[in-house]
């Protein structure tokens, strides 16, 4: 693994020169799996290197990302292709893939639109919060560093169990590349951060 990320590391310094610093390589063996290994797939998707880019922030700088419009206020003859929607209250417990109970009555709501508009194929994307030292977070109750995939994959399980069919959707993980608010300064930053969002692939 060391070797691999040295390979990257030789890579990138040829081509950045001096407008990037290069901090740190490591070499982590199995210790940070994405997936479980049980298929040639999901092990050759554990054999990669992560790549960290870190922004320096003056003291009190915040970002906020632009809110995104609600899936669920927006009429789909309006939606386009590709267009990325907020999932509102559609947030997740700390280290878990379980969604808070606020979000219960939002997800059959999507359920039920998708019912309605059997046309429709949409992406799931899921983010975390706060580990920074990993591009996804360690999912608690399966031991697999791939947080963000699995909230989005959770989402779609459920609406798949209850009559969509899979073909209709498609799970992501995006990590931590896309927080709503950072630096995470409160649990509220924290909760904001821990979501899913929804990208329309076909109407």
């Amino acid at each position: 693994s060391e070797n691999r990320a040295n390979t990257v590391r030789d890579y990138l310094q040829n081509k950045i020169l001096e407008n990037i610093q290069l901090i740190s390589v490591v070499g982590l063996g199995e210790e940070k799996q994405i997936n479980d290994s049980s298929t040639e797939e999901l092990r050759g998707k554990n054999r990669r290197v992560d790549i960290f880019i870190e922004k320096a922030f003056a003291p009190g700088e915040k970002i906020s990302r632009n809110v995104l419009p609600s899936f669920f206020s927006t009429e789909i003859s309006q939606m386009k292709v590709k267009d990325t929607f907020a999932l509102p209250n559609v947030n997740f417990v700390g280290g878990r893939h379980v969604w808070l109970p606020k979000g219960q009555s939002e997800i059959l709501k999507l359920l039920k639109i998708l019912k309605e508009n059997p046309t429709l194929e949409i992406e799931l994307q899921g983010h975390i919060c706060c580990d920074y030292e990993n591009f996804d977070g360690e999912d608690l109750d399966l031991k697999t560093f791939n947080l963000s995939f699995t909230r989005a994959n959770a989402i779609k399980e459920y609406l798949i169990k209850n009559g969509i069919d899979s073909k209709r959707i498609t799970a992501k993980g995006l990590g931590h590349l896309n927080p709503v608010v950072y630096p995470e300064e409160t649990e509220s930053d924290k909760v904001k951060n821990r979501r899913v969002e929804l990208v329309l692939i076909k109407k």
